[in-house]
């Protein structure tokens, strides 16, 4: 005998709450778009190969906002036949279609422009403008890292970043997180580049700096990639929830043996349950049921990201024991 709990339907999505949710895509957005704009024109208008490596930067990020947003709301769809968990994953292929575009976008158009200008160089004629340009961007992509700080440190519930990042199930969070961090770091490299193009005189500095950008995107996109493809594969839910779960099913009577407890989010709120434990051989079927309803609505109580529970009644010895 074993019991699923149906998945819920999937959340409305209002217009007012849903910006607020996603303050950080949509600050994140609005930033990187302006400041593409930005940069292209001084690009065009200065010559420099590290601002027109920087406008490709903006423009790949803004599109990366626009692929999770998009992710996002595809996510929340309903459960169907053809996915009866829902599409909470989806969200996560976009996640790694962001990784990708970052890679090979941002930081192969990057070094392919870093490595041009290096080969054929030429002096910035005027890098007045670019500097302002950078100064914007760096105010403006400085207070939207410092938005998606804010919003990353209220998940971390006293991990360490790191921890938070690899624990987190909720990719655009970390994702504008490290694409901020990054535009920051390539900011100040663009800024080294073309000052330093002009102090030594040498043209090929401004197309280094670009190579230079290029590499920590690619870092980045590497790391985006990994975190990605595991929530993509199936990561399971926290260790404590899951210390949680066994608890409950380990503290009634009529359980001999907790054999397993296997959890994966199907979504970043939510999490799919499976439990295999051996019962009392003298329980009538009818006590039986009656006891997994019980515990699936304790089970519930510990998480609202609990959407689904499957507990499977089986002998220990015939199980795989954890």
């Amino acid at each position: 005998m074993a019991t699923v709990s149906d998945p819920p339907p999937a959340p409305e999505t209002g217009h007012p709450s849903e910006i607020r949710k996603n303050i950080v895509l949509y600050g994140a957005l609005a930033a990187n778009m302006g400041i593409a704009v930005a940069k292209f024109v001084a690009a065009g208008i200065g010559g420099s190969s590290a601002m027109a490596t920087e406008g490709v930067h903006s423009l790949v990020d803004s599109g990366n906002q626009v692929l999770l947003l998009y992710g996002q709301r595809k996510a929340k769809r309903a459960p169907d036949a053809a996915h009866p968990f829902g599409y909470g994953r989806e969200l996560y292929f976009w996640a790694f279609v962001v990784a990708i575009l970052i890679f090979a976008g941002g930081a192969g158009i990057s070094i392919y422009e870093g490595i041009a200008h290096i080969r054929a160089p030429h002096p910035i004629e005027d890098p007045t403008l670019s500097y302002v340009v950078l100064g914007i961007a760096f105010a403006m992509e400085g207070t939207s890292w410092a938005l998606a700080v804010r919003e990353f440190n209220a998940g971390r519930a006293g991990q360490s970043w790191w921890q938070a990042v690899r624990r987190s199930k909720d990719p655009p969070g970390f994702i504008v997180l490290f694409e901020d961090s990054a535009a920051l770091v390539g900011l100040v490299i663009a800024a080294l580049g073309i000052w330093a193009s002009g102090y030594f005189g040498d043209a090929r500095l401004d197309g280094a700096a670009s190579v230079l950008i290029g590499l920590v995107l690619a870092a980045v996109a590497v790391l985006l990639a990994r975190e990605s493809k595991g929530l993509l594969i199936g990561e399971a839910a926290d260790p404590a929830l899951i210390a949680q779960l066994r608890a409950v099913m380990e503290g009634n009577i009529s359980i001999t043996s907790v054999n397993h407890v296997r959890t994966v989010h199907t979504g970043p709120d939510a999490v799919f349950v499976a439990i295999s434990a051996d019962f009392v051989d003298d329980l009538p079927m009818g006590e039986a049921e009656t006891l997994i309803e019980e515990l699936e609505t304790r089970m519930k109580a510990l998480s609202p990201k609990i959407t689904s529970i499957y507990i499977r009644p089986e002998k220990r010895e015939q199980a795989f024991v954890e």
